[in-house]
C-alpha cells in the first residue's frame, strides 16, 4: 500500500539532520520573565495579578478574557515587577506580565488524576481550559474550544499531527521519540470525548523510528492506529492531512469538525495529557534552535516568558552574525529584527541563517511555466492571483478562490522567476477579512 498522501506539494531541503540526533536538553530561565497575555487566538487574557504581588510556578497569573482565550500561568516564582506592553516576535507592542524570577521555582499543588475511568467528558474540557492548553503548532486555537464541537458525536477522526513537514524542525521528532506514552496518554484522553472516534497518529515516512515506537505502543489500542504519511511539504496543513488519512476535503469556509476531524499537533496532545493527567498548566513547550549560523543546533525545553536572546546562549551563540533570523520555519515562519522578545506557548523555532538567500533572488516577469500550480495544495493558480492582489482587484481574487490559499508558501519556493506570490496572496487575503470585520 502506498504512503498516504495529497496532490500538490514540494519537496525542499529540510535541514533536520542539524538538530535531530540531539536529545533535548532542559534550561532555566534568567532573572526576567515576560508573559504576553496574548498567546492564542481570540480575546487576550486578562491579569489577575498586581505590581509586587509574589507568584509560584503553575500559579495563574491571566484569566481567560472569553470563550476563545486562554489563561497564562507563571513558569517561575517570583515577584510581578509590572504590566507593560512588550514586544512580540511580528514586531508589535502587547500588554506583558514582568515577572522577576526568584531562581526558587516553589509550586502551586497540582491535582492529579489516577486514570481516567469515571472522569466526565466536562471534567476533562475544564481541566484543558484551565491548563491553557493552545495549538502550539502555529495558529494558537484554545484547545478546549476545538475539542468542544456541536455535535460531539459525529467527530469520526481525531488525528495527531506528528508530520513535522516544516524544514529544519525537529521538536515534534524528538518529543515522539523522548515521550511517547505522553502523546498516547493525551490521545487518550481527548478520545474520551468523543466516542464515535478513532484516534490516528499521522508521521511522515521519514520518521521511521517514530512510526515503530508509537505502533508498539498502540498495539493493544483498539481506538488508535499509526498512519504513515508521505514525506513532503505542507504534508501536515490541516487540510492537507485531512485529505491524506481520510480523503475527506476540508474548504476555507468549513472547520476540521464539519468533515468529522479533530486535528492536534503532537505538543498540543502532551499538553493536554499533562493538564488532564497531572494538573499541570502549559508553561513549557520544545524549541527548536537551528540553523548554519548556530554552534550547537538543537531543541531545548523552554519555560514560556524566557528570552529568545537567552536561548540563542544556550545553543553557544552564533558561528558568525546570520543575515536572517526567523521565529518558526522558513516556510511559514517570522522574520525578525530583535531578539529581545519572549518565547510563548506558540514559539516552535528559531531558524538563524548565515544568508538570506531569498532577499538576494533578483524577481524578474511570471514566464507561465505553471509550477506554481503544480505545488499548490489548494489546487488554485498563484500567479494569477498574486496579479489580482497586485492590482487591488478583490472581486477576481474571489472569483478565483483566493481566501482558500492556505499560506504555506509552495509557490513561491517553486517560482524560478522568484515572484513573492505568497505574500501578495497573503497580503489581499488579509485585506479582504479586514474588511469582512468592517461590515
Amino acid at each position: 500500500m502506498g504512503l498516504l498522501t495529497f496532490k500538490g506539494g514540494i519537496h525542499p531541503y529540510d535541514g533536520k539532520d542539524l538538530s535531530k540526533e540531539k536529545p533535548i536538553k532542559s534550561i532555566q530561565p534568567k532573572e526576567e520573565l515576560v508573559y504576553l497575555t496574548s498567546q492564542h487566538i481570540g480575546a487576550p487574557a486578562k491579569p489577575v495579578v498586581e505590581k509586587g504581588d509574589r507568584v509560584l510556578v503553575g500559579q495563574k497569573i491571566a484569566e481567560a478574557g472569553g470563550f476563545v482565550s486562554a489563561p497564562v500561568h507563571a513558569s517561575v516564582s517570583g515577584t510581578v515587577k509590572g504590566i507593560e506592553k512588550r514586544m512580540n516576535v511580528t514586531g508589535g507592542f502587547g500588554d506583558a506580565i514582568v515577572v522577576e524570577n526568584d531562581f526558587q521555582y516553589e509550586e502551586v499543588e497540582y491535582a492529579p488524576l489516577k486514570s481516567l475511568e469515571g472522569v466526565e467528558k466536562a471534567d476533562i474540557i475544564k481541566r484543558i481550559q484551565e491548563g491553557g492548553v493552545v495549538g502550539m503548532g502555529g495558529a494558537g486555537f484554545p484547545t478546549h474550544v476545538k475539542l468542544s464541537p456541536k455535535e460531539p458525536d459525529k467527530m469520526e477522526y481525531v488525528l495527531v499531527n506528528g508530520a513535522e513537514c516544516e524544514p529544519y524542525l525537529t521538536s515534534d521528532y524528538r518529543r515522539m521519540l523522548e515521550n511517547p506514552e505522553w502523546v498516547v496518554g493525551g490521545l487518550r484522553c481527548i478520545l474520551k470525548l468523543f466516542d464515535n472516534a478513532k484516534g490516528y497518529i499521522c508521521i511522515e515516512a521519514n520518521k521511521m523510528d517514530c512510526v515503530a515506537k508509537m505502533e508498539e505502543l498502540v498495539k493493544n489500542e483498539p481506538r488508535m492506529e499509526v498512519k504513515v504519511l508521505k514525506t513532503k511539504y505542507p504534508q501536515g496543513a490541516e487540510r492537507s492531512l485531512i485529505y491524506a488519512t481520510t480523503h475527506r476535503e476540508v474548504n476555507s469556509s468549513m472547520l476540521p469538525a464539519d468533515a468529522g476531524c479533530v486535528v492536534d499537533n503532537i505538543d498540543t496532545v502532551v499538553a493536554v495529557y499533562k493538564a488532564v493527567m497531572e494538573g499541570s498548566p502549559l508553561m513549557q513547550r520544545i524549541v527548536t534552535v537551528t540553523g548554519d549560523a548556530i554552534k550547537d543546533p538543537r531543541n531545548f525545553a523552554v519555560r514560556t516568558g524566557s528570552n529568545y536572546a537567552d536561548i540563542i546562549d544556550e545553543a553557544g551563540g552564533f558561528v558568525s552574525q546570520p543575515e536572517k533570523i526567523i521565529s518558526g520555519g522558513p516556510m511559514m515562519g517570522f522574520g525578525l529584527y530583535d531578539l529581545n522578545v519572549p518565547v510563548t506557548k506558540t514559539s516552535s523555532a528559531l531558524l538563524c541563517l548565515l544568508h538570506d538567500d531569498v532577499a538576494a533572488m533578483p524577481e524578474s516577469s511570471c514566464i507561465n511555466c505553471g509550477r506554481c500550480v503544480a505545488g499548490c495544495p489548494a489546487h488554485l493558480v498563484p500567479s494569477q492571483l498574486a496579479t489580482f492582489s497586485n492590482h487591488y482587484d478583490e472581486e477576481k481574487f474571489l472569483k478565483f478562490d483566493g481566501m482558500e490559499c492556505c499560506e504555506c508558501g509552495c509557490c513561491s519556493f517553486s517560482c524560478p522567476a522568484k515572484r513573492p506570490l505568497t505574500q501578495s496572496i497573503k497580503s489581499m487575503r488579509r485585506t479582504i477579512l479586514a474588511n469582512r470585520r468592517k461590515k
